[in-house]
């Protein structure tokens, strides 16, 4: 099956308050178009973690090995496996160079395991250039990081 993804994060300060959205678009086997939203709000996160975050949990939403076109506005993200960043973090045990640890190791685990089962392409939209999706998906992240009952953003490995 074919799945997109729209994704996009926001911080409300670096770090502040965050939260994610993330639009999974697919058609099923009768033909039928389908669309969910997610969203989740953090209190003390920052963009950076709630872009990745915005990624996994449209991967984890997936119930069974899918191609997926995943798009974000986040160079950071996009770049990671575009550039092949995460090839070398992997390499030198989450190190970017001999003393500095990649940031959001935690995030970047979680989010290859959560494309194992997937063939995943990573595209880069600009942000806020009205590309509906990645709109939507803007405001589902601000929404979830101004909503009550804010998750805890705890590193897990």
């Amino acid at each position: 099956m074919r799945v997109i993804i729209y994704t996009d994060g926001s911080a409300r300060g670096n770090p502040g308050p965050g939260g994610y959205g993330t639009v999974l678009l697919y058609t099923d086997s009768f033909g039928r178009q389908h669309r969910r939203e997610l969203s989740a709000g953090y209190e003390r996160t920052t963009n950076n973690r709630m872009e990745l975050m915005a990624a996994i949990a449209g991967l984890e939403a997936l119930i069974r090995p899918c191609e997926v076109e995943l798009y974000s506005d986040s160079q950071y993200l996009v770049k990671a496996f575009t550039e092949h960043w995460i090839d070398g973090w992997v390499k030198k045990g989450w190190k970017r160079n001999k003393k500095e640890d990649v940031k959001n190791a935690d995030l970047w685990k979680r989010l290859l395991r959560a494309m194992e089962p997937h063939q995943v392409t990573f595209h880069w939209v600009k942000g806020h250039a009205g590309h509906a999706e990645n709109e939507c998906c803007d405001r589902l992240a601000v929404n979830a990081a101004l909503g009550e009952n804010l998750k805890k953003d705890e590193p897990c490995t």
